[in-house]
């Protein structure tokens, strides 16, 4: 069965309503960091859509369902935007295409799962995506939630020591005229940056990490960046196994789906905002409209490794490629988690020696000039 497969059109999102008085402030929410139908309510979204279709119950009913259980009013106004475009004749695909919340990703699987009858199974392999989605993020969260409790504790202790206990030193030693030894006055250096420039340096790191999505966007930034993160020792295998895990899925759905294979490659290639495997997706895409076979389009990069290459050339030749896809994920889901407590478990131990290496630097640092300033009051 032929599917028709249109370019998305996209559209600006129905503008909110101009919220009044002070308890619809506090019921409003506030996005600095993305949209607030995000990840999370789509695991939500897509899960209560399959469980009430699956009970036999109308797609108006769910929506309507879906919107009586919510407590904000701009996700209650989401869900009747989609009902009154429901009755007003549009289907589920064209209800999310219209709005840039939802991916051309989901659009056509829905719009797949639609023609084909599948709608059912369809939701439910997108609400499976988005919990094995948000489910890989919470363990990389997890990993390194402790690690970066112990890094920013080491931290405040260094500019502490530099802050406070070294100019009580260099006091010290300036009254008693001690001759400072090399490493001394580089730390003492340190120590009057931090007191000089420290609150500009805070404010500074303070504003990247609020505006780091829209720094990003600039010139090819995050290109750079993604691979920067991808060439990092362990952290960039880490990644990659995150990325090839939600390519995977996604591959072994829209097979299932009987997409056919090119269109299933532009269409995962839109969807997955990670610039190394975006360009390892084009470039297959150039390749397989020049007539080269899928498993021969996966050569010649550094995303993919030998064994998905072999595995594909099996499931080509055996038309096995839903399962291959699947087996597939299973894998880099299962390689994600164990990769993910190793990782908390190596940095944990690095952050401390490498904290240690800094506090010793500066108590030595501190306790050379002593023995002078000794030798100096003794005479």
């Amino acid at each position: 069965m032929g599917f028709k497969l249109e370019p998305t059109l996209k559209s600006e999102t129905i503008g909110k309503s101009e919220k009044k008085g002070l308890e619809k402030l506090l019921k409003s929410e506030i996005n600095l960091f993305g949209t607030f139908f995000n990840n999370k309510r789509k695991e939500e979204f897509y899960s209560e859509i399959a469980l009430l279709l699956k009970a036999g119950i109308h797609l108006r009913e769910a929506l309507e369902l879906l919107k009586t259980n919510q407590n904000k009013e701009n996700l209650q106004q989401f869900y009747s935007q989609m009902l009154d475009e429901l009755e007003a004749g549009q289907s589920l695909s064209e209800i999310l295409r219209i709005r840039k919340e939802f991916s051309e990703y989901e659009q056509y699987s829905v719009q797949i799962g639609e023609e084909s009858g599948n709608l059912v199974r369809i939701v439910h392999e997108l609400a499976t995506f988005f919990v094995q989605k948000n489910e890989q993020r919470r363990n990389l969260v997890n990993a390194l939630t402790y690690p970066l409790i112990i890094l920013c504790t080491a931290i405040l202790v260094v500019v502490f020591m530099l802050r406070m206990v070294v100019p009580m030193f260099e006091d010290i030693f300036r009254q008693n005229g001690v001759e400072l030894p090399t490493i001394t006055q580089w730390i003492i250096s340190i120590s009057n940056f931090i007191k000089n420039y420290g609150l500009f340096i805070l404010l500074i790191s303070a504003l990247l990490i609020i505006l780091r999505k829209t720094i990003l966007k600039i010139g090819k930034l995050q290109t750079k960046w993604d691979y920067f993160v991808l060439k990092t020792p362990y952290v960039g295998n880490f990644i990659r196994s995150v990325y090839l895990a939600q390519f995977t899925q996604a591959m072994a759905l829209l097979t299932a789906s009987k997409v056919p294979m090119l269109y299933s490659i532009q269409m995962v290639k839109r969807m997955i905002n990670f610039s190394p495997l975006q360009n390892t997706l084009k470039t297959m895409e150039t390749k397989m409209m020049q007539g080269t076979n899928l498993h021969e389009s996966f050569n010649g990069n550094n995303i993919f490794d030998n064994k998905m290459v072999s595995l594909i050339k099996v499931a080509e030749e055996t038309n096995q490629t839903e399962f291959i896809f699947e087996k597939l994920n299973q894998q880099y889901v299962l390689e994600v988690q164990q990769r993910s407590k190793l990782l908390a478990t190596i940095m944990e131990p690095l952050i401390i020696v490498i904290i240690g290496i800094f506090v010793g630097v500066i108590l030595v640092s501190m306790y050379l000039p002593m023995f002078k300033l000794s030798a100096v009051l003794g005479g």
